[in-house]
């Protein structure tokens, strides 16, 4: 490869990077704005339908393709990959900053190290243990601050901190999945299959089993919130996946990880810009957390 093409791939990897952490760390303040209107399960099963709709030219032409054991491996990677996760993001927002979520979220990586470690053979090293105590530490801390008692809130735990956990386990869980049980799929058909996948059943429940039709029709705002929504599940979901795939192709798997470190500035950025108060026991936390995923994902 000339020296050219290097620098034009270098900066092709750095410009999704960027766009990419952009997106990422902006859908912890589109959740808390969707939520302003619709309940947790409206904003989590509408986000996978917009998602799983606008990837539908992608995901229907190569169902042809597929066996048996990919359809039960995709039905399950949308599943944990995408829509149980986009539940619980939406259920912890309700009592858990948006700028916090993206700290919490930050942990995802070292659950792929875990996961792999527990059920698919994988290889846990002394620096993976060092991360996950590390940013274990991190996030005891986060979960002890109360937010406006300063440190005198320690002891408080808001427990719906461990909704975005168990979607960081959930995402550990699909990327090894991904990783040692699809070896021909392509990965962007992977991610629109899957979203296909479990597009019914988000359909079904949010015009069956919830007010959304209602609250679009009826209640002042609502079509502004469903719209933060869309762009959450068309870029959040569907496009940034593709972006992140792509990105994969151009740069190290080691730069690509690091858009992780770059989300928890993102989302903290939106969360301060939209009030949210962070005190000092937060910073710590926080910091604890980010060094703790680089030093356990590190190779």
């Amino acid at each position: 490869m000339t020296k050219d093409l290097q620098q034009e791939s270098a900066l092709k990897a750095w410009g999704f990077l960027i766009v990419l952490a952009l997106i990422w760390g902006s859908s912890f303040i589109l959740i808390k704005r969707g939520l302003e209107i619709f309940s947790p399960g409206e904003v989590g099963a509408f986000r996978i339908v917009a998602a799983g709709m606008v990837l539908i030219p992608l995901s229907i032409p190569r169902l042809k393709q597929l066996n048996k054991r990919q359809v039960k491996n995709l039905i399950i990677v949308g599943l944990v990959g995408s829509f149980i996760p986009a539940f619980l993001f939406a259920k912890a927002q309700t009592q858990l900053s948006s700028s916090l979520t993206g700290v919490f979220n930050a942990m995802t990586p070292l659950f792929v190290v875990i996961i792999g470690a527990l059920f698919f053979k994988a290889r846990i090293t002394s620096r993976n243990m060092v991360g996950l105590l590390i940013a274990f530490v991190g996030v005891v801390i986060l979960l002890m601050v109360k937010e406006g008692a300063g440190f005198e809130g320690f002891g408080s735990i808001n427990s719906y901190a461990f909704f975005v956990l168990l979607a960081c386990v959930c995402y550990g869980i699909n990327l090894n999945i991904i990783k040692y049980r699809f070896v021909a799929l392509k990965p962007v058909a992977i991610t629109a299959i899957s979203l296909l996948m479990v597009l019914p059943a988000a359909l079904i429940y949010l015009f069956a089993f919830t007010q959304f039709s209602f609250k679009l029709v009826h209640v002042e705002g609502a079509w502004t919130a469903a719209s933060y929504i869309m762009l959450l599940g068309i870029l959040g979901t569907a496009i940034a996946l593709i972006l992140f795939n792509v990105m994969v192709k151009v740069a190290t798997p080691v730069f690509a990880s690091s858009v992780t470190y770059l989300i928890p500035i993102v989302a903290i950025f939106w969360g301060l810009l939209d009030g949210e108060v962070l005190l000092l026991g937060h910073y710590f936390g926080i910091a604890a957390v980010i060094v703790g995923v680089w030093v356990g994902n590190k190779r």
